[in-house]
């Protein structure tokens, strides 16, 4: 048996970001390891840390048993101190120790999503003891890693793949998350709409309608009179939704009409990911 056809498209976007990765990081000398990334707090050692260690937990590996420091400013909840310990217990591993255990990590993924038959429905496990199906624990993998080969991207100034697989993964897992955003998060009235539209290497629009009880739900099909109508690039949309910057630090790069309160409301509450 191999690997079931929906889980396809995720390991192939997994595989093409984590070899990206590999290949930005691989030349990096000590004092790159150390530079600053726009993922809260951690460098670039820490964005690979953190990738080595939750593809480390894919493999079914213990996690570590390590005591976290009480300074660490960027942790403030209970999934951030869950995943901040893959990556504090790394924090002074050399370069050549980084990269050792990233492709090691690597090589064992790939085997075993060579040898994976199970079925997409079969509970894994997920983060903080959490049960998720196999095909949500991939597809997010498949969009952490983008993401944080973004990261990397951003803290090294080599932009690109933009467009890969994974981007059109990421895209998909952040529109999944945009109706909650609208209708809960930022608290657009029943019977509103509010239209998305991104340009740029992924290109998309989409209207997210409030129904008369306060659900959100999203569409392709524009809408003749949205409350707010926000125009974007998508580096941008993904900066934001992924928690990357204010909106504040890109209002050059965003255009928006309509009701100004919401447009605020919905920008301050952009952020999907922890």
């Amino acid at each position: 048996m191999s690997l079931h056809p929906t889980l396809q498209p995720y390991a192939d976007a997994w595989t093409h970001s984590i070899e990206a990765i590999s290949e930005l990081v691989q030349p990096l000398v000590e004092s790159e390891w150390n530079r600053r990334t726009p993922c809260p707090g951690w460098s670039v050692r820490d964005v690979v840390s953190h990738v080595i260690g939750l593809d480390c937990e894919m493999l079914g590996d213990p996690r570590p048993i390590h005591s976290l420091p009480r300074d660490l400013f960027h942790v403030t909840n209970e999934h951030q101190r869950y995943m901040e310990m893959q990556v504090d217990v790394r924090r002074h591993h050399t370069a050549p120790e980084m990269t050792s255990e990233l492709e090691y990590t690597i090589i064992r993924r790939n085997r075993q999503l060579r040898n994976e038959s199970r079925d997409p429905e079969t509970k894994v496990r997920g983060p903080l003891s959490t049960e998720q199906t196999l095909e949500e624990a991939m597809r997010y993998r498949a969009f952490d890693v983008w993401v944080h080969e973004q990261d990397l991207r951003a803290a090294l100034g080599v932009p690109g793949n933009l467009d890969s697989p994974g981007a059109h993964i990421a895209r998909d897992v952040l529109l999944a998350a945009l109706p909650d955003v609208v209708a809960k998060d930022a608290g657009a009235p029943a019977g509103s709409a509010i239209v998305v539209d991104v340009h740029g290497p992924i290109e998309f629009l989409r209207t997210v309608r409030v129904d008369a009880e306060g659900r959100g739900s999203i569409d392709g099909a524009p809408s003749l009179g949205p409350a707010v109508s926000l125009t974007l690039d998508w580096e941008t949309y993904v900066r934001l939704a992924c928690g990357r910057v204010p909106a504040d630090a890109v209002a050059d790069r965003i255009k928006t009409e309509g009701d100004a309160d919401l447009t605020a409301a919905l920008l301050r509450v952009f952020a999907v990911t922890n």
